[in-house]
């Protein structure tokens, strides 16, 4: 920039000294000034092309039509739990935690067959005896939440289900809690509720081997990424348009438009 300016002063001097004694020297200097001139123009123009300033990206990103990419957030726990505690329920995504739930009654003597969600009422276990290997002896429904309390209407639902396919008792699994209107009416319904502590101390009931076993299943692969509700794809970190928070989606989009909020850290 002061290489083009310096070319400029010289330039226009030579031409507005007129009959001056100074004509003749900045007359014998003027090319040197186009000179300087050109070079100043030149470092200039690749100064600014090299700047990542002016980089479009760069620019778009700065009027806000490119949003910058988040900084790189931790996804994956930083370490493995070793032993059972609450904090293997706040860890696991909701599929494990059904698959913990099934090989629990499955420890006690049950045949086990998990079913979908959706046709069935969103019955997630099914529960067969021995003995009568064909009829259902109980229904199991697992929610994985946290920060929300199970309502009354979830284990009307349930018990809806066990109306309608004969069956006399059910169980509800969750790792959060139940409100008190839940409590009254499984009570009074034949339905067994099992929140975080309730599950943990049917898990201290089982064998050190047993107890393995399940954390085995709990931490079984990406245990922590979500499991698409709809496909059953594990889903995958996406970043929303226009500088959004990240978030859970299928990694078959646009098929499937599965999508879940992503817990941060």
């Amino acid at each position: 920039m002061r290489l083009l300016l310096l070319g400029v002063v010289l330039v226009v001097a030579s031409f507005f000294v007129g009959q001056s004694i100074f004509a003749g020297a900045l007359a014998a200097v003027r090319p040197l000034g186009f000179l300087m001139v050109a070079a100043g123009g030149v470092l200039l123009w690749l100064g600014r092309r090299a700047s990542p300033a002016s980089h479009p990206a760069t620019v778009l990103a700065a009027a806000g039509a490119v949003a910058a990419a988040p900084p790189p957030m931790p996804l994956a726990p930083a370490s493995r739990p070793t032993a059972w505690s609450a904090v293997v329920f706040e860890t696991i995504e909701w599929r494990r935690f059904e698959a913990v739930v099934e090989a629990l009654f499955r420890q006690a003597g049950f045949h086990t067959r998990s079913q979908a969600h959706g046709a069935d009422g969103g019955v997630d276990v099914w529960l067969h005896s021995k003995s009568v290997p064909d009829q259902p002896v109980s229904v199991v429904q697992c929610k994985h939440w946290q920060g929300k309390r199970v309502g009354v209407d979830k284990i009307r639902e349930l018990r809806g289900v066990m109306a309608a396919h004969g069956v006399k008792r059910g169980q509800f699994a969750t790792t959060s809690t139940f409100t008190p209107d839940a409590v009254t009416f499984a009570r009074e319904n034949s339905i067994n509720l099992l929140d975080v502590d309730a599950l943990l101390a049917l898990i201290d009931e089982r064998t050190p081997e047993q107890q393995q076993a399940l954390l085995e299943v709990a931490l079984e692969g990406d245990y922590w990424r979500p499991t698409c509700v709809n496909c059953g794809s594990k889903l995958v970190e996406r970043v929303a348009k226009g500088g959004g928070s990240r978030f859970w989606g299928c990694a078959g989009f646009p098929k499937c438009r599965t999508t879940m909020p992503m817990k941060a850290g």
